[in-house]
């Protein structure tokens, strides 16, 4: 059976129905018509080639994000292939495979990642090859676009790399820094704990192995505390929920006597779990959920004329998180027991205003500019400083600067609070100067959570507490007798 002769011809309407898939016989008859015969190759239509190296080379095309074995016969000008220790695996070409030492990358000269994305390929057989001018265009751009990957990638690197010895060099300081807090400072307290040199290892932040016996020290222990004391409390707390008939959470205690303050109790569940949620260590089944509610509890029975109040649960949280749970409780007592924090957490108004009243004396002495822009836009202190008090911060910034913020607090006391408050307007001062009433408030009870510690303390550094040759006590000593005297700046 002969269907072709050398030169075959194919009528057009066979081409056809092959491209449509179906095959019939042709209606024309054609001499050499392979239709007419009853029985069709299945190669019928292939091209045979005898010699791959007869194939004319093409001019190298794109291959996007791909590592595709090259097809067999096709020689690559390896000048436009990247040749990456990936690439020659997956190819399957013949050789030894790499050693382990060859596969890791051991400096930065080595060809980057996203360059093996992006391979110079040859044309297909099937399409027609490139004209000289738009090859040679192509190979500049592949060139370009190698150099500047090369050009990322390296500065990437480099930026990690100095991130990582930043961190090493952080690390070191930190541990040379807690064997002089537990060697030299913690057995000679009382007499170093004021010394130039121990004031600016504390400036620097107290090493966390430490911290929590520093804050201890520091805090003191005025009411005489005792851990037989605290089981006394935490035993009378139990006693509360198990008598305490179910209540409305949200009630508001306000309204309670003072010994009936211990009714607050039933506030704790409900705060506990918006305490630091994004830790889940101090939710219902975290690790330290009762332990949160033994202090708060034991400190409600404790103080029952002060009761639990929202934000509190958020300074036993950090205290828990580096003392003992004895000890936490001791040094929480303590702390709220500090003429500021009374203050407000027995919501005594005057006492507040005059607070307020100091902090925008250094206001307007160090921030003159947005001060101004405060008192036009009515902002007053109270709608950001009472979150950042009640919580001494450990809700508005990340917990890791609240603690260094804490440590200084410990050292200075409850004007550091409102230094830091003047050192985070001020590292934000040109961003507030532009917003109006509404987005500076939402901007100040929420910051960012990417504050640079550094920038943070530079800024608070730069803060004076100085007014006309007056400190911050001086200042608060003169507007608490003002407010004795019933001056009208001050009944707001």
């Amino acid at each position: 059976m002969r269907f072709y002769q050398k030169d075959y011809v194919v009528c057009s309407f066979l081409q056809q129905c092959c491209i449509r898939g179906r095959l019939q016989a042709c209606p024309h008859k054609c001499a050499n018509c392979p239709s007419t015969s009853p029985a069709l190759p299945r190669n019928l239509f292939a091209r045979k080639v005898k010699d791959a190296r007869q194939l004319p080379q093409r001019e190298p095309g794109w291959k996007l994000f791909g590592k595709v074995p090259p097809r067999e016969g096709s020689a690559k000008d390896p000048r436009w292939i990247q040749k990456v220790p990936e690439y020659e695996t997956r190819s399957g070409r013949p050789g030894n495979p790499p050693s382990p030492k060859q596969s890791v990358r051991k400096n930065l000269d080595f060809e980057p990642l996203s360059t093996t994305a992006l391979i110079l390929e040859d044309r297909p057989a099937n399409l027609p090859a490139k004209p000289a001018e738009e090859a040679q265009k192509h190979r500049q751009q592949y060139e370009e676009m190698v150099a500047q990957a090369k050009k990322r990638e390296l500065k990437e690197a480099q930026k990690r790399r100095k991130q990582l010895e930043d961190r090493c060099k952080l690390e070191d300081s930190i541990g040379n820094a807690a064997l002089v807090w537990s060697q030299e400072i913690l057995p000679n307290w009382e007499t170093m704990c004021t010394s130039r040199r121990v004031r600016e290892l504390w400036w620097q932040g107290v090493p966390p192995s430490v911290r929590g016996k520093v804050w201890s020290l520091a805090v003191g222990n005025e009411l005489n505390i005792t851990h037989e004391l605290f089981n006394i409390c935490l035993a009378r707390a139990k006693e509360k929920w198990k008598c305490m008939p179910i209540s409305d959470p949200e009630a508001d205690s306000d309204g309670l006597s003072l010994a009936d303050k211990e009714a607050s109790l039933e506030l704790i569940k409900l705060d506990i779990s918006r305490t630091f949620p994004n830790l889940c260590i101090f939710q219902q089944g975290g690790p330290y959920h009762d332990v949160l509610h033994s202090i708060l509890g034991a400190y409600t029975c404790y103080r029952p004329d002060v009761g639990y109040v929202q934000g509190m649960s958020f300074i036993a949280a950090v205290l828990i998180l580096n003392l003992d749970t004895a000890d936490a409780f001791i040094a929480f007592a303590n702390l709220l027991n500090k003429p500021c924090q009374m203050a407000f957490f027995r919501v005594d108004h005057s006492l507040m205003l005059t607070y307020f009243a100091a902090f925008e004396v250094f206001f307007e002495e160090n921030l003159p500019k947005l001060f101004a822009h405060f008192k036009k836009n009515n902002l007053t202190p109270d709608i950001y400083l009472i979150d950042w008090i009640f919580t001494l911060y450990s809700k508005s910034l990340p917990l890791d600067l609240a603690c260094r913020v804490w440590d200084v607090f410990c050292r200075d006391g409850e004007e550091f609070l409102f230094r830091t408050a003047l050192g985070v307007l001020k590292l934000y001062e040109d961003i507030l100067t532009k917003m109006d009433f509404i987005h500076n408030a939402q901007f100040l009870t929420r910051l960012p959570e990417d504050i640079s510690a550094d920038e943070l303390f530079s800024a608070i550094g730069s803060i004076q507490m100085h007014s006309k040759n007056r400190k911050w006590a001086q200042v608060l000593q003169m507007l608490q007798k003002e407010q004795e005297k019933g001056s009208p700046v001050l009944k707001r």
